[in-house]
């Protein structure tokens, strides 16, 4: 079966790039504010003229420096002006910005320069610098370091280094002396450049890189705007990691595109303070980040006056029953909605205007399943959230649920000129213009994606009688037991994080007799409920071993169990003493799991646990930030899953 889109999105032209749109901006809303970024706490504003002033001064700039097209510019650090003026300075060259993670361990950063023969790294901070310069001993191709933050660096640079500030002076001197140069770098690109070099998130070996083009990323971002997903002059928060594609698409994609002002937190550890001074029209996070939200508010409410926790009692309970009606399509009575319109005003509006979330028209959850306390929770607020669903190689946007067809299990219909159909073996198959080409020097992985067309996603899922895409989980994830009994682990993970008490979680049973699970628990969540409930830790691991977390832990497992078949209900499971952790290389920087690291290194717990033992003392071998090593040991208990409560019909 095929779902095909109902209108058709314009093919792009050769001259159809970010860089003109940038200086269409420019031309057309130079005074508007195109970014604002918290610096010291007051908020800097960039105009879009401005904004193309910078772009333009650091490809002069770039370009003075040695950077020719097809280069791979390294960028890593934090959300920063000057890296996407960086990286539009590169795009507008034809060379390729090629974005990492911040907190990438030398190893893995080595990793990416030698595969990708880097020449030029973009660098936000001191720390990055350090461990560029570190890598030079092994790497010896990295020609120069543009930094952002001179901090540390300022009048003693390492050889090799320069200041962005510097970079944009030379840039702009460049660009007096030759007067026709502007204006002839904007015509330099094409709709058939890469745009950006993504990568894949290794779970299986080393990542992939994964080129989008101009054409790409515009034609989803194109597609989505026509689907209503977003509008123009939106307000958006660029928080998300640089390396990440959704904010390659948010931040710089359909900023360009639709104007958006783009508004960067002065760190990471003020973006729920700085969120609530933006109060963005857009704003779209993980299933995670959803949960962690929820779980901050029922701990505020908790620690709150006895009026407030009694409001909340009061309200929250019918907002979420009318939400559920609602999506069963049953319109709430007259008096529930006197109620509900009380409950805005005293309960409501004040949580969402403490998240900074009272402006948003758009919210969306990508990347895995969103539990049904925290989806539900936040559409009984008031906020529009939706589910959506794309990958890197097809630019983030590719189905997303309608504002009046939203369902608890789907991710919605593709968006115009998308289409997506299910193979026979189940596989989700996508073809649009918002799929890129191939990887990145990898014939042998493009072959295996690309088929005639289509994009094999790798994703098990399959489509309901009116076009919703259900997705079910990878397909190479799907595996049985010694019993032949047929299951995708991801998909029960993630109806047990649907849960606020556990972060993260691993389902075993690939050939065994019976399913288990490692369990890594949410710290903040079940320290609460330990504080509420009497019961004293002194440490991660040691909250982990509380019968009364394991009793807790027990009690979530015999409720989902009882909405799974059979055979395939966890039946015996352990708190770790220790979350899973990227350093470790059991989860990657987006926290999905590395399946054959996490049995490496829990390979004593597992067969501990299908020999029927009671309790192992654990040594688990864990990593610094620093790259050194360490020893952790533990004596953990496993307990068994009572049988599962029968579930009324």
């Amino acid at each position: 079966m095929k779902v095909a889109a109902p209108q058709s999105t314009p093919a792009a032209g050769a001259h159809d790039h970010l860089i003109a749109a940038l200086a269409a901006n420019a031309a057309g809303h130079g005074k508007a504010i195109a970014m604002r970024e918290r610096d010291r706490g007051i908020w800097q504003e960039t105009n879009w003229q401005a904004y193309l002033e910078q772009v333009m001064a650091a490809a002069a700039g770039l370009e003075s420096l040695g950077v020719a097209p097809e280069d791979k510019v390294l960028v890593v650090g934090d959300n920063r002006p000057a890296l996407y003026f960086g990286m539009l300075g590169a795009i507008t060259l034809r060379a390729v910005p090629s974005p990492a993670y911040p907190d990438f361990t030398p190893e893995q950063l080595l990793g990416q320069l030698q595969r990708e023969g880097v020449r030029f790294a973009i660098a936000e901070d001191q720390e990055q610098v350090d461990k560029l310069v570190a890598l030079r001993e092994q790497y010896a191709g990295l020609e120069w370091i543009i930094y952002d933050d001179p901090r540390g660096l300022a009048d003693h640079e390492p050889a090799g280094t320069i200041a962005f500030t510097e970079l944009a002076r030379r840039g702009r001197e460049r660009l007096h002396a030759e007067p026709g140069l502007q204006a002839e770098l904007q015509t330099r690109p094409r709709a058939d450049d890469v745009a950006i070099l993504l990568h894949s998130s290794g779970t299986t070996g080393a990542p992939k890189g994964i080129p989008l083009k101009h054409r790409h990323v515009l034609f989803a971002v194109r597609s989505a705007a026509q689907a209503g997903y977003f509008n123009p002059g939106e307000t958006h928060m660029a928080y998300m990691p640089i390396a990440w594609v959704g904010d390659f698409i948010f931040s710089i994609a359909a900023a360009l595109e639709l104007r958006f002002s783009v508004n960067i937190p002065e760190k990471q550890e003020t973006v729920q303070r700085d969120l609530r001074e933006i109060a963005p029209t857009v704003y779209f996070t993980s299933p995670r980040a959803w949960s962690t939200m929820l779980t901050r508010v029922q701990v505020g409410i908790a620690e709150s006056t006895p009026l407030k926790r009694w409001l909340y009692e009061r309200f929250m309970p019918l907002a979420i029953e009318i939400e559920r009606a609602r999506l069963k399509g049953r319109q709430p009575g007259l008096g529930q909605r006197l109620l509900r319109a009380l409950g805005e005003l005293l309960v409501y509006g004040p949580i969402k205007d403490q998240l900074g979330l009272v402006r948003a028209r758009h919210a969306y959850t990508a990347g895995e399943a969103i539990g049904e306390e925290s989806f539900l929770f936040f559409r009984a607020l008031g906020l529009p959230l939706r589910q959506f669903y794309g990958q890197t190689e097809n630019s983030a946007l590719c189905a997303a649920q309608g504002a009046d067809t939203v369902k608890l299990h789907t991710v919605g219909k593709p968006f115009p000129g998308i289409e997506i159909k299910i193979s026979d073996s189940g596989e989700i198959l996508v073809r649009g213009g918002n799929v890129f080409d191939g990887y990145f020097d990898d014939l042998a992985a493009t072959a295996e994606a690309l088929q005639d067309g289509w994009l094999h996603t790798g994703d098990a899922g399959y489509l309901e009688d009116d076009g919703q895409l259900v997705v079910l989980g990878r397909v190479s994830e799907v595996v049985y037991t010694s019993a032949r009994q047929r299951f995708i682990p991801t998909f029960i993970e993630n109806q047990l994080k649907f849960s606020p008490y556990i972060k993260d979680i691993c389902v075993l049973g690939d050939g065994r007799e019976h399913l288990a699970a490692l369990v890594a628990i949410d710290w903040e969540a079940v320290g609460h409920w330990a504080q509420e409930h009497g019961v004293a830790y002194t440490s991660f691991s040691d909250l982990s071993q509380q019968p009364g977390v394991y009793d807790l832990m027990a009690e979530l497992f015999a409720t989902v169990n009882a909405r799974l078949p059979e055979g395939t209900r966890i039946r015996r499971f352990v708190n770790l003493h220790k979350e899973f952790d990227p350093d470790d290389g059991e989860v990657t920087r987006t926290r999905k799991l590395r399946r054959g690291v996490i049995a490496e290194h829990y390979a004593d717990i597992i067969e501990a646990i299908y020999a029927g033992r009671d309790r192992i003392e654990s040594v688990a071998q864990i990593t610094y930030e620093t790259g050194e090593s360490g020893v952790l040991r533990r004596l953990l208990a496993i307990r068994d899953v009572p049988a599962a409560p029968k579930v009324n019909a």
